[in-house]
């Protein structure tokens, strides 16, 4: 009986967890066995260098394929002629998941245990997502401003009071340019769900210039100098026809309309061009 108490003694030792068998460094200091705790140290501070070396070759390495991958995807969209706003969220998509499985590789090679690994995942998930919970719904927005294509890269629009063109859609912000050279950052969630006016969607726009008339003009002269200032110039499309109206008469003046069709890249150089002619026609002679 003594025999066999012996040997399952020593089979319980061989088996025993490894973890169970590792002298934490206080007891060594304990125990005087300072050699011992210096081999320990040193083990541990090659093995720690090592796995850090190791995650620096991984980070690198994988940098560098990731920058190989997104070269390869942008000459893909650009040759299918993808959008430029679609190829600037899916780059960014892209980015974010291809570095964030770099990020698990690296932290999967280095570490000790799967288990750690998946808690880890699963607190920073937790920690990200109570930080950016209010990000979500722009990320939500993005992807539908995508799927419904209010707009595209290029338009001019009209949005969360802001207007300018658009020139990306990110992951959170979409980015406008306005008239003035700014660059705008909207949020794709309020934006996704606001009012939205694209000034690109129809070839020809629409002009209406209001002029104020003092008593004393004849109305269908005023209305005659309107339209052939309108049809002088070349820009200003003949179909729909030019329209000069009386629209409200006020205590001490009469409103006039003079409304044109266009096209639309011509709106704006056209609506100077008519008011400048019309203030030389019909206000600078008057004050004369």
């Amino acid at each position: 009986m003594n025999a066999a108490a012996a040997q399952t003694d020593s089979v319980k030792a061989i088996v025993m967890d490894p973890a169970q068998q590792i002298t934490t460094a206080a007891q060594l200091i304990k125990e005087g066995r300072f050699e011992e705790l210096l081999n320990n140290i040193v083990t541990g501070s090659i093995d720690f260098v090592g796995k850090i070396l190791l995650a620096l070759i991984i980070f690198f390495v994988g940098k560098w394929l990731i920058k190989k991958i997104s070269q390869a995807i942008d000459k893909l969209m650009t040759r299918r002629e993808m959008d430029m706003a679609l190829k600037s969220f899916l780059k960014s998509v892209f980015d974010i998941f291809f570095y964030t499985f770099l990020f698990i590789i690296i932290i999967n090679v280095v570490g000790k245990q799967t288990i750690s690994l998946a808690a880890l995942i699963g607190s920073v998930g937790l920690a990200i997502g109570l930080a950016v919970k209010d990000n979500l719904a722009n990320f939500a927005g993005g992807v539908m401003l995508l799927l419904n294509k209010p707009f595209k890269g290029g338009d001019f629009i009209e949005a969360q009071g802001l207007s300018g063109t658009v020139k990306s859609i990110g992951i959170l912000y979409t980015t406008l340019t306005t008239a003035d050279n700014k660059t705008v950052y909207i949020p794709n969630g309020p934006l996704s769900t606001g009012n939205i006016v694209n000034y690109n969607t129809q070839q020809t726009r629409r002009i209406d210039i209001p002029i104020r008339m003092s008593y004393g003009w004849d109305a269908e002269q005023v209305k005659k100098t309107l339209l052939d200032i309108a049809r002088s110039h070349n820009k200003v499309l003949p179909a729909p026809e030019p329209l000069a109206r009386v629209v409200k008469i006020n205590i001490n003046s009469i409103d006039f309309i003079l409304r044109v069709w266009v096209k639309s890249e011509d709106f704006w150089p056209v609506t100077y061009d008519l008011n400048e002619e019309i203030y030389r026609q019909l206000v600078s002679p008057s004050e004369n």
